[in-house]
């Protein structure tokens, strides 16, 4: 799959986070955020593994206190993920963070403190040679900027997006990357909209934050960050979700694969059913859907209801079943292969899918 040429996207500079590369046309990089305790470094590594199994690319990871440093730095030697630091408030943890081996560092400036804190932090990321996300967040926008009436919710946003990287810039440090998060849709597309205009140059990392439960928070993820991708707009993204960080990594995957721009495993082609079903078609999707997980090949598998449109429909599907009365037909490319019984159909299905995609 090939990004579009001529975006925002192609026209940022570009960061490396690790050794994953964020802007300057990269493909879209996933991240997720861990919820372990970081001070338990076993169980956070065991988190970082499940997630980069799924897809995960880039890993963050909060450093609430000092306590946390020692284990912080454990995940930072052993994590498979270039790890960013999560700080708030206090500087001198992100200048910790950035001695222990942080890939990067995630810091909203207006929540840190007075400048010459934000300065240190600069300072120590220059010196460590790592990125520095600057995190504006709706919940928290400096008060400054906050108390103005003039300016909309995404203005606002944005003005502390402008005002934070003149600073940076003025310290000589360019290694940005740039989020401004909201959990309103509308909100988060006008923001990020108005920050590739208004700030080109800069990766934007784009996301819905507290975006709600794993249902609510995948619509308005998608809704979201789907226009803000299909217009070219977003280097990297965390889609949040109060959930298993795992199930984040999969819509995100997800997402990507819809807008035809990343696929990382099958995609799943199944009609809807309607009164010429005669199979439980809703079942048999749910398990082809279950063991596609199993299989690390970027094909399109269909599951359709009727023998008569089926391979029609899903012709573009690489391999597929149409179901008829009691027994099914398996298809590849469109074309028919053999008719099974509907008890054998999915186990042949994958038969055929280990045999000619994996």
């Amino acid at each position: 799959m090939v990004q579009k040429q001529d975006t925002p996207r192609a026209r940022t500079r570009r960061v490396m986070v690790g050794n994953v590369p964020v802007g300057g046309g990269a493909p879209v990089s996933v991240q997720s955020m861990c919820t372990t305790h970081t001070d338990d470094a076993s169980a956070t590594l065991e988190q970082i593994d499940r997630l980069a199994k799924a897809g995960c690319e880039i890993i963050r990871v909060a450093v609430p206190n000092k306590d946390a440093l020692p284990g912080f730095a454990e995940i930072c030697a052993s994590s498979p993920l270039p790890v960013v630091a999560d700080i708030h408030f206090d500087h001198e943890l992100a200048i910790g963070a950035a001695q222990r081996g942080a890939a990067a560092l995630r810091v909203n400036p207006g929540n840190i403190g007075s400048f010459d804190r934000v300065d240190a932090i600069i300072d120590e990321a220059g010196s460590a040679g790592i990125p520095i996300r600057i995190g504006v967040n709706a919940g928290s926008l400096d008060t400054a900027v906050a108390e103005r009436q003039d300016l909309t919710l995404p203005q606002k946003l944005v003005a502390s997006c402008e005002a934070f990287v003149r600073h940076f810039e003025e310290r000589g440090f360019g290694d940005i990357v740039l989020s401004a998060k909201a959990h309103s849709v509308p909100v988060t597309i006008e923001t990020y909209r108005m920050l590739s205009q208004s700030l080109p140059d800069y990766p934007l990392h784009v996301g819905v934050t507290e975006a709600g439960t794993l249902r609510q928070g995948t619509v308005k993820n998608c809704a979201a960050v789907g226009v803000l991708l299909e217009e070219g707009i977003g280097d990297t993204m965390r889609l949040s979700l109060t959930a298993d960080p795992v199930e984040e990594v999969d819509v995100a995957w997800e997402l990507l694969a819809a807008l035809g721009m990343r696929r990382l495993r099958p995609e799943l082609v199944s009609c809807p059913t309607c009164g010429r079903t005669q199979v439980n078609l809703i079942g048999m999707a749910e398990e082809v859907e279950r063991r596609l997980r199993d299989v690390r090949s970027p094909i399109s598998v269909a599951v359709m209801g009727c023998v008569v449109n089926g391979p029609g429909e899903a012709r573009d599907a690489d391999i597929g079943i149409a179901c008829g009365k009691g027994r099914g037909l398996i298809f590849v490319g469109g074309e028919p292969l053999r008719r099974v019984e509907e008890e054998h159909l999915v186990d042949e299905l994958f038969e055929e899918i280990g045999r000619r995609f994996c």
